[in-house]
């Protein structure tokens, strides 16, 4: 919700001035190996813009957001004290995707965490995207054509880092719902004036005659469809290692923190598989991002976009911060939108963060080991704890298993709660392999239901591989 105040305009024109301060309008590259003077700036250069932007976006935020007013009235803090990084960690608790949702289930359909309303809307308006509501009532944002060209830049220094140039040619295999991934990436492919072949509406086989026969170099998807699309391939006679594609720009799923699946994907195509991390909420535009070292050292990570973000590590339990290098749960301000700037929003993904400068030349904060499983996600069985990756990780250990698998979780008559983990495999005595990868993994046991190869459903959005019909009561 927007206020029609002077003071609501007057705060909202001083945002908007220090965005556009630092914003690049780019088409082409800065250099060979940078698309952006951002990519290098020292420690220093980064916190000090942060520390900018925080004390104009806080009284932005309060005179625009009845959500933010309420919650600066409620915790007695005045905007004036958010003055740089420290003093939002100071002053700020961190704000949760439950805190949203009812913002959004009082309010709707909008909410009023955000800061494009009607009249922002009906001016300059953009593009509408919600959350996958996975995790209850999907919240809704509205984006301006102001905050399109801040996603293009954005994503474009994504892209470049990750290798893409020109004389590539992307194919997007997408539905193009309201999620950003896939938006951002085709209005940021067409700044880069890079020529896309759309590859939506199409069945796998489709898909494949159309790699075959049109040689693009970079596909976009999420990574469980890749794998998918290649078997489809397989299946046709064709290899997908031997075609013209070089890259798999891919999100929307965790992989490269996941052991075996980055792999998988890059046998089976024989190309280099681009980490493209972000959520709806406070990252919509790329904020994770690969480069050319990502893979080089002894652990995978990405880059995280700090100029334009400012990327935390809290306790799971206590939601404070933990030390660098400590294993945590990431939260994001926004330092990037008109609409949809936020302070300290509770992302969930586990990852350890690392400001040591990296080979590639960016001072940008680095997430060791990348992003390895979501706070949301965690599947409490039996008093043991564990994630879906790591019955994935279980799954991709074994040869010769699919690459879709699910998780079903019941309550038996006696009131125990069970899980079987499907699996796809030629071979059925696959099965107690996997269960003995599984028990090694998660130290818990789980019957393992092994069924032919492709039985599994597959999708080109994100892969929903947790079936829970345990009793909540």
């Amino acid at each position: 919700m927007t206020h029609p105040s002077s003071r609501a305009a007057e705060t909202r024109q001083a945002w908007k001035a220090v965005l556009e301060k630092y914003y690049e309008d780019r088409s082409t590259p800065l250099s060979a190996q940078y698309w952006s003077e951002k990519d290098t700036w020292s420690r220093d250069r980064i916190r000090a813009v942060q520390d900018e932007k925080l004390a104009a976006v806080a009284p932005f935020l309060y005179e625009n957001s009845d959500f933010y007013r309420r919650r600066f009235d409620s915790l007695g803090v005045a905007p004036s004290d958010i003055r740089d990084v420290d003093s939002l960690i100071a002053n700020w608790p961190v704000i949760t995707k439950q805190e949203m949702m009812e913002d959004a289930l009082a309010h709707p359909p909008y909410g009023t965490y955000t800061t494009c309303g009607p009249e922002e809307w009906a001016d300059r308006g953009w593009m509408h995207f919600s959350s996958s509501g996975s995790t209850g009532v999907p919240r809704v944002f509205r984006y301006t054509h102001f905050d399109r060209r801040f996603w293009e830049q954005a994503n474009a220094r994504a892209l470049y880092s990750g290798g893409l140039r020109k004389g590539d040619t992307a194919f997007p295999m997408v539905g193009f719902g309201p999620h950003v991934f896939a938006w951002g990436v085709q209005y940021t492919l067409a700044k880069m004036e890079l020529p896309v072949i759309p590859g939506g509406g199409m069945d796998g086989k489709a898909r494949a005659h159309h790699i075959e026969r049109f040689k693009p170099t970079v596909l976009v998807c999420t990574p469980s469809y890749a794998l998918y699309l290649g078997r489809v391939m397989q299946d046709m006679g064709l290899d997908p290692a031997a075609s013209s594609v070089k890259w798999l720009v891919t999100g929307g799923e965790p992989f490269s923190g996941v052991e075996g699946t980055l792999e998988r994907l890059q046998d089976l195509w024989g190309a280099k598989s681009l980490e493209f991390y972000g959520c709806t909420e406070v990252s919509p535009h790329c904020g994770g991002y690969s480069c050319p070292e990502y893979q080089e050292g002894d652990e995978n990570f990405i880059h995280l976009m700090e100029d334009i973000q400012v990327w935390e590590t809290v306790d799971p339990d206590t939601l404070s911060p933990v030390a660098e290098g400590a294993r945590g749960l990431t939260v994001c301000s926004n330092l990037n939108s008109e609409s949809s700037a936020q302070l300290r929003f509770l992302v969930g993904d586990y990852t350890r963060l690392s400001h040591e400068p990296c080979a590639c030349g960016r001072n940008h904060v680095r997430a060791m080991g990348c992003m390895t499983g979501r706070s949301d996600d965690l599947i409490n069985l039996r008093g043991i704890k564990f994630f879906p990756v790591q019955i994935e990780e279980a799954v991709r250990a074994v040869k010769g298993t699919g690459d879709e698998f699910q998780i079903r979780l019941v309550t038996q008559p006696d009131g125990l709660d069970v899980m079987t983990v499907l699996v796809e495999h030629a071979d059925q005595s696959a099965g107690e392999a996997v269960a003995r990868e599984i028990r090694s993994r998660c130290e818990i046991r789980c019957a393992v239901e092994v069924l032919a190869p492709d039985t599994l459903p597959k999708t080109e959005m994100k892969a929903k591989r947790v079936n829970d019909q345990r009793n909540k009561g």
